[in-house]
Formats: structure tokens, sequence, C-alpha cells
């Protein structure tokens, strides 16, 4: 990853050569997220000027969506800065006085992060019936004894066996099944329920993934997503103001919102340039009948003589010239588009990395109450299915999707707050909420609490917000995961700039002499492969 950072003293390092020649390098970002803006600031900060955001969207953050409601502030997206020893996004929001206001039960030190770490969470069955304390708190540790286990793997080189086809879920339920078989003192009722449970714990882990399943993640690779020492914080006032602090010293002219690409056109000849620009110009006399706000405006070549290797063609039908390209996009739109979006198509090595590496959907759905249902001491309320004990991996047909949702949390403080759940759904059933409206979204969780917890008065909420990553077309999943298949490697594979040379950092020489370099996501000196090594959870 270093030979993707911005470099002050390389000597081969083609941005800084660029400078050091006195010609600004034309550099496009694609995306605004976190990831595009933290590599917009690092290059502005390093002296490059001539620096272009492309975001498709009308908004900048990606993946990052505060939403006020009155007094307070909602995260659709990203909630939680993972650990703080080192994590850039820690001492960003440290350093500006973002955290002052957090609570000392919104610094969670758990592995599984609620809004709170005070009160208790309860255990529901879909019979209304709440599982005893004594024994959700005995099947916590036998899980949590197995989850160590899936971490040795990777951690301490263990080989994987076959019967667990290198799968987190096989090997967790399978492990944790004949623990609970193998039991002498509990009762077939009990073993009943926490095999039950385990079923439930799963899909917290799925979300926890932003995974179909657990069956879906890899084994052998579980264990290198390790946690930055430190507890996990919650920004009172919004994930946003990371956002702001990123985006508060990139000038206007720098970002372009509700500008789609269409295209890269990326390690292309002189010749190849040409024949472009001038298939271009037809497609401009093609549509002379458009209003001129509509028509093709060629970005003008701001140094004449210079060729530049890479061409990005927007929606609108606008190309901007470029030295270098960063793309930003998530790896939900580049399972969906990759082959559309670049040309000359990216090498096989990339493709297969993006085709094998995971990307689901976990969504959030908040509900506001008028007055609390709960107990003061109710932290989250969890769904427990009786009647999955002794499935493998749940498959629910299209109308059941809600058995998908795990658990409701409550968000602490209700000072802050006020009466607000938050429940969360991942995987192809998180799609199908979506396509839901919210009367229905509404309508269906209170079904599930009022049966889960046995108390029928539970009214309507009043309000509800929900998140819909999966059918957002710019970003179409909420995280990405190692699946079955896939390891660290590939995410170091698709983070490579192009086009490969054998110094990963020597321009490669185009018919002109020019260097060009394609970069993805990871290419980052602030937040280098933020979503990997600093993971921001939803």
């Amino acid at each position: 990853m270093q030979s993707c950072e911005i470099s002050s003293d390389s000597t081969d390092d083609p941005l800084s050569r660029d400078l050091r020649t006195r010609r600004q390098p034309r550099i496009v970002v694609i995306g605004a997220g976190l990831a595009g803006l933290a590599a917009t600031k690092s290059l502005l900060e390093s002296g490059f000027t001539d620096v272009t955001v492309l975001e498709a969207s009308d908004r900048v953050g990606g993946r990052v969506q505060s939403i006020q409601h009155g007094q307070t502030t909602l995260e659709l997206g990203a909630t939680w800065i993972h650990g703080a020893n080192g994590n850039p996004v820690y001492h960003l929001a440290e350093d500006n006085g973002l955290l002052e206001h957090t609570t000392d039960g919104e610094r969670s030190v758990g592995r599984i992060s609620l809004y709170t770490k005070n009160g208790v969470a309860h255990y529901q069955t879909n019979s209304g019936t709440r599982i005893p304390k004594d024994l959700v708190e005995e099947f916590s540790d036998l899980y949590n004894e197995v989850y160590e286990l899936t971490q040795e793997f990777f951690q301490n080189g263990k080989p994987v066996c076959a019967e667990s086809q290198n799968s987190v879920g096989v090997f967790t339920r399978d492990v944790v099944r004949k623990k609970i078989t193998l039991d002498p003192d509990d009762s077939e009722s009990t073993k009943r329920l926490k095999l039950s449970m385990l079923q439930q714990y799963l899909k917290v882990e799925s979300c926890e993934s932003s995974s179909p399943s657990m069956d879906e993640v890899s084994l052998s690779e579980f264990g290198e997503w390790t946690e930055i020492p430190g507890a996990h914080h919650v920004i009172p006032g919004g994930f946003m103001k990371i956002v702001d602090l990123l985006a508060q010293d990139v000038p206007s002219r720098v970002m372009h919102l509700g500008k789609p690409v269409r295209r890269v056109h990326w390690n292309y000849s002189a010749q190849q340039q040409e024949e472009i620009a001038h298939s271009d110009n037809n497609n401009r006399h093609d549509d002379g009948d458009h209003n001129d706000d509509q028509r093709c405006h060629g970005e003008p070549n701001p140094n004449p003589g210079h060729v530049y290797p890479i061409s990005v063609e927007c929606e609108d039908l606008e190309s901007l010239p470029a030295d270098h390209v960063i793309v930003t996009a998530s790896l939900g739109v580049l399972k969906n588009r990759h082959e559309a979006l670049f040309s000359p198509s990216l090498p096989e090595d990339k493709v297969l990395a993006i085709e094998k590496l995971g990307i689901s959907t976990t969504d959030k759905i908040f509900l506001e109450f008028a007055d609390p249902f709960w107990s003061p001491e109710c932290n989250s309320i969890q769904f427990v299915w009786e009647d999955e004990a002794q499935l493998e991996q749940p498959v629910y047909p299209e109308e059941l999707w809600y058995r998908k949702i795990c658990s409701f949390d409550v968000l602490y403080p209700p000072e802050r707050y006020g009466h607000m759940l938050s429940g969360w759904i991942c995987g192809q059933e998180a799609l199908l909420m979506e396509r839901c409206d919210d009367e229905t979204v509404a309508e269906t969780c209170t079904k599930l609490l009022r049966r889960f917890t046995g108390n029928p008065n539970i009214p309507k909420p009043r309000r509800i917000l929900r998140s819909s990553w999966g059918s957002n077309p710019y970003i179409r999943g909420s995280y990405s995961f190692t699946r079955v298949g896939s390891s660290g490697g590939d995410v170091e594979k698709l983070a490579m700039p192009l086009p490969y040379t054998k110094s990963t950092k020597a321009p490669v020489r185009t018919a002109s002499g020019s260097g060009c370099r394609l970069g993805f996501k990871y290419y980052l000196g602030y937040f280098n492969n933020f979503e990997r090594n600093f993971k921001v959870s939803i």
C-alpha cells in the first residue's frame, strides 16, 4: 500500500515528478465519500491544484448519512468509530471536539457494539417469553469461546478442516451444536433454546459483517479483521461532522455533485485519444437539437500539446481529460458496472478480485414511540425464533423477509434520542424490506415487537426512518467482507494502481511519453485503506 501513497521524497512517483517539472498533473477523483474526500484533502494539502471530484449523487459523504431529527441526529450509515489508538477517524473527531458530549455509555468496549454498554439485552422468543438472563450469559460465553476459535485460523495459521467448508457459519454452527448437544447438565428444552439462540447470534454477526449469511464468510480469513485498541465511539453531532471536516477546505470549483461517470477510458495512445475526440464531436453534431446546457461540453485541454492518457466520460456526455484517476466507487458498484465502466477492460486479476470479494446490505430501521414500552434496564430486544433451532442456513420466502430482523437496539440517552429503537436487517431480506413502503414496514415491525414481548398493546410507532443502501444505484451495499474463496490479497490486488509496471511507483510511458495512473479506492494518504484497517461501521 505504501506504493499507493503520495510521497514528497519519492524520485519515481509520477505525481511528485509532475510537480517538480512545474506542470500540474490533472487528477480526477471519482466519488465523494470518505475515501474520495480523504484522497482529495491529501492531494490539495500536498500542493496539487488541478483536482476534480466527480460525485454521482447530490451530496457528499457516501455511506455517511446523518439525518436531523428534532434536537438529535440519526445515522442511516456510519455510526461508530471502532477503536481509538492510531485510528485517524478517532483523532480527527477528538482533535475537533466532536466527542465532547459523547456519554460514557456511548464509549462501548464490547465486541458487538450497541448504542450503550449499560443495561441488559432482552432475548425474547416468538412465543412471547423472555429467556432467563443466566441462560443468555451461559450461551453467550459458549458462543464467544467459539468465536475466538474462528480467529485462530488466520492469526495462528491454523489449517481449516474440510468439514467446515472454510465457512465461519458452518464451522460455528457445527462446533456450538456439538457442545450444546453433549452438555449433560442441560435439559432437552434448554438445548433447543440455545440452538435457537445460535441462529439469532449468527444473524447479528451477519449484520456486523454485512454478509447475507455467515456461511459466506471465509473462515481462513476471518481473523484478519482485527480491532483497533480502544473504545467504540458515537459522535453525538452526527458522523457527517467528519465529512464536513474533510470537505471544508475543498474549493467549490473542485467538487461536482450530480455527476455520475459513464466510462473511464484509460491508458490509451495519442491516436486513440484523437479517435475518441472525433467520436465526441460526432455525438455533439448528432445531438444538435438539444438545448445548449444538454450538449457535451468537452473539457478544454489546459496544457496544449500534452496528451492526456485518461479520459473520464460522464453520463451528461462531458469528457474530462486526466493524467491520473482515483476510483473510490464501492465494491457493489464495481461488481455491477466494472465491465461498462472501464475501457479497456480491467485486467483479469482485478476482475477476479471484484468477483471473489463479498458485499451485502445491512439496513437500519428506526422506530420512534411516544412512550417507551420497554423497561428502563432494557438496552435491546433480540428476536429468537424457536422453530429455527435445527435449521442449517435459514432461507426465507419473500413474504417472510421480516424473519431476518435480528434485533432492535434502544437508543441512549433518551434525553437526546427520545424513545427510539433501531432495528437491524441484512442480506437479500434487507433488499426486500427496501421495496416495501414505510407503512408496511412499520406495521410489520409492530407485529414483531408485540409477538416477541408478549405485549399486544404496543402502539404503532409515530415515525419510521430507514436506510436503503442496497437499492441505491451509486452504493449497492453497505460494506465489504472476505467471502469464501477470497482473501486480503484480493483487497490489495484491487487497490493496486493501473497500469501495472515492474515497479509500482514507476510511471507507464505512453506514445507521447507521458505517464498515467488509475488508482482504486485504497489510494489514500489520509485514511490509508480505511474501510479495511479503520473500520467505520454502519
